[in-house]
């Protein structure tokens, strides 16, 4: 779980953090985690984020908390699971609020490459957790190095759309230089305060900040598996 898993683009720009103490200790941590539990998701889709979405390619960062922890669903995009896995409740929402904001139809999957492929970094917070432990990662050094990622974002020339859904999401929006970037914020799609995020059309919001910028808006819509 090292740097050779990266992008060039990402590596050059990350490349101080591998070399911290914190980030040798979180190697360590998650090695003997790995021993121990199952850990999710596997070592190799652990930087499936920034694999998929290079530095100079991202146009939208989406924040999430914590990976998915049932078996087969965290593949290192937040919020995604892989084809063949149902959906859990935050991302039936998303679709449901993406049929209502942009008529998109609900896809047969939950598997968010396609935005992934198209400029959206789908960055989580923390990149592993201990299977059906939520949460049980948190607090080892993925934060530290997250947030090195956002700042890198936002140290970008080239505008970036950071979306924010929820508190945890929000509160770093303080990483974020906003007077040369947007920030789209909203409710969490949870279950829990679901309620609020209906209705915030979160994904037309990106859209149109996007063709603001003179950039490609997203394709939203993704095609049946």
């Amino acid at each position: 779980m090292g740097p050779e898993q990266l992008p060039p683009t990402w590596k050059k720009v990350l490349a101080p953090e591998f070399d911290k103490p914190y980030f040798k200790a979180l190697q360590q941590f998650v090695a003997q985690e790995r021993q121990q539990h199952e850990v999710f998701p596997p070592e190799n889709d652990v930087f499936n984020a920034l694999k998929f979405t290079p530095y100079d390619q991202m146009k939208v960062l989406l924040l999430g908390q914590d990976p998915y922890h049932d078996v087969g669903q965290a593949h290192g995009l937040c919020f995604s699971v892989r084809p063949g896995i149902k959906p859990p409740p935050s991302l039936v929402n998303m679709f449901k609020e993406l049929r209502d904001d942009l008529g998109c139809t609900i896809p047969n999957h939950g598997c968010l490459q396609g935005w992934a492929e198209q400029g959206i970094l789908l960055l989580n917070a923390v990149l592993t957790v201990r299977a059906h432990e939520p949460n049980s990662h948190k607090d080892q050094g993925w934060e530290h190095f997250t947030d090195a990622v956002i700042r890198a974002a936002s140290a970008r020339t080239d505008p970036v759309v950071f979306v924010l859904w929820g508190n945890y999401a929000q509160k770093k929006e303080k990483l974020i230089d906003a007077k040369k970037h947007t920030v789209v914020k909203s409710a969490h799609p949870s279950p829990l305060s679901a309620k609020k995020f209906f209705g915030s059309k979160p994904f037309s919001a990106v859209n149109n900040a996007l063709t603001q910028l003179g950039k490609t808006p997203i394709n939203w819509q993704l095609p049946n598996q």
